[in-house]
This record gives C-alpha cells, structure tokens and sequence, in this order.
C-alpha cells in the first residue's frame, strides 16, 4: 500500500512501482472512481487490452493449466494475508 500526499492544487504523484505495475506514463489516461458512502478511491487505467501487450516478460517455459491454478491458488492467498496483517 501505497501513502500519497495531495499538494495545494490538489494533485498528487503516483509513485514509480504503482505506474510500473499499472502501466502508465506521462500522458496516460486514468480514471480515478469511488463508490457512495465510501471514502477509498480506485485507480483505473484506461485503454484497450492491447495496451498491455508486451508489459510482461516472455515465459521461460510454458506451464499446465494444473502449474498455472497452483500459482494462482497461490497468489490470492499470498494477497488475501497480505490484506490481514494490514
């Protein structure tokens, strides 16, 4: 998680490793939403899923779909914990 500090015009900076991960960079268009009654706000890139193409590193082998459920399965609990330490 991530602290930003909104400056006197109201701007903040997203810092490197969120535009890395998300795939911004100057220019980019984002919406930014919150649900009612909340006060948390979701940062959303815009674009097409072609956007993303060639963002992530060329596999070093192909996997099963059994090796790709584990690293799943193995993902979400890695966040679901990383949700309840905080």
């Amino acid at each position: 998680m991530e602290t930003l500090t909104l400056n006197e015009k109201g701007q903040i900076t997203i810092p490197a490793s969120l535009r890395k991960q998300l795939g911004i960079s100057a220019g980019s268009q984002i919406r930014l939403f919150s649900e009612p009654g909340e006060k948390t706000l979701h940062l959303t890139p815009t674009g097409s899923i072609k956007d993303a193409f060639g963002i992530l590193p060329k596999p070093k082998k192909a996997l099963t779909i059994e090796e790709m459920n584990e690293k799943m399965e193995k993902a979400v609990a890695e966040e679901v914990m990383s949700y309840e330490r905080d």
